[in-house]
């Protein structure tokens, strides 16, 4: 029996080494493998064997399976592999031609409005800044007047990082995926000397997801600090801003008291709409009987315990801030009704609310669409 299975193992695997195409490698495999096959035949003598023969035999014929089956696998991804080098080596592609117009690639609305959002800072004197996605608890949290036992950080739902070497600095033993862009603001205070004025687009990510929030998404944070800054400063700031980024001059902003561990007096910005047709479209009075409030920003201003954190004096400066979504912006805007839509990655989507690459934004000739 012994001599059988050694002759067979030999027979197939010289069949599966002679196989060059996939088909005649399937072919050995069913010969070998199939329902009627030879080795599926020996496990079916196994039944009719004495408890000794089947403990000679029985691991003989499972090794003689697991032999051929794992030089099957191993033929078949060599086979595989030389169809595709063939495959990649036949159809090739010339990068110097050139693009065949018009061209059917569109910039997405996240990206839009980032340009427009950029366009209308500028003009009012503030820099666009940047920080890694990946941040330190101390700058998404501690920084922000969020110690560890605060509550607000259950608000977050936070994605923390584990793994990540721990030295004893409090700035550098946990890792989070940000949760908002302030932690540039504070490495903005730290890296340079005031007077600031930036904004702070970029992604953020937090543990929700629906039709109005979503795992990943943009947000935008603006910051200014200096000496004198007043909550009437905060106010034109984001007038003017919403006046030129919804392109009206009827929009009414309404400031209701709010809490945020990192500004104090805090403040949410509501914004006026009114119901055109069943739809809402932002500006007027929202308490017009055919109108109403959306709010579109959190605000305030800038805690003394954030600005001692970075190492300035509260006593001589202050400043503002807010954020907002972006996502959320873009859907105000361009009347768009479920966020998760932003990163499905539908073509039709993309090209029915996309913008064509020559769509910059300016405020000389408007900066929506």
């Amino acid at each position: 029996m012994t001599d059988n299975l050694n002759s067979l193992r030999d027979t197939l695997l010289a069949a599966i080494s002679a196989a060059t195409a996939p088909d005649a490698l399937d072919a050995v495999r069913v010969e070998a493998l199939g329902k009627q096959g030879r080795i599926t035949g020996l496990l079916k003598t196994l039944g009719g064997m004495t408890p000794d023969e089947r403990q000679v035999q029985g691991p003989a014929i499972h090794a003689l399976r697991e032999a051929v089956t794992t030089a099957i696998a191993a033929r078949k991804a060599a086979l595989d592999a030389a169809v595709l080098n063939a495959r990649l080596a036949a159809e090739t592609l010339d990068m110097t031609l050139p693009v065949d117009l018009p061209a059917t690639g569109t910039v997405h609305p996240v990206s839009q409005v980032m340009d427009e959002l950029a366009e209308i800072f500028a003009d009012l004197g503030f820099a666009v800044a940047t920080g890694p996605e990946i941040e330190t608890d101390w700058h998404n949290f501690s920084a922000l007047n969020i110690p560890e036992t605060h509550p607000a950080r259950a608000m977050h739902d936070t994605f923390y990082l584990a793994g990540m070497p721990a030295d004893g600095d409090e700035r550098t033993v946990k890792r989070v995926l940000r949760t908002h862009t302030s932690p540039v603001q504070i490495r903005t205070m730290m890296d340079q000397p005031p007077p600031i004025r930036i904004i702070a687009p970029g992604r953020t990510y937090r543990s929700d997801s629906d039709a109005t929030h979503t795992p990943m998404f943009h947000q935008v944070e603006g910051l200014v600090i200096d000496k004198g800054i007043t909550l009437g400063h905060l106010k034109w700031t984001l007038e003017t801003f919403l006046k030129a980024f919804f392109e009206r001059e009827d929009i009414v902003l309404r400031l209701r008291p709010s809490y945020f561990p990192f500004t104090e007096p805090s403040a949410e910005i509501d914004v006026g709409y009114t119901l055109v047709k069943g739809k809402r479209v932002i500006g007027g009075s929202g308490d017009d009987e055919n109108g109403g409030w959306l709010e579109v920003l959190g605000s305030g201003m800038v805690h003394p315990k954030v600005i001692a954190a970075c190492g300035l004096d509260p006593a001589e400066w202050q400043g503002f801030a807010f954020g907002c979504g972006i996502d959320r912006l873009a859907m105000l805007k361009y009347g768009m009704d479920d966020l998760r839509a932003f990163f499905d990655g539908d073509i039709r989507w993309l090209k029915h609310y996309g913008f064509a690459s020559l769509d910059v934004p300016t405020l000389s000739g408007g900066v929506g669409a």
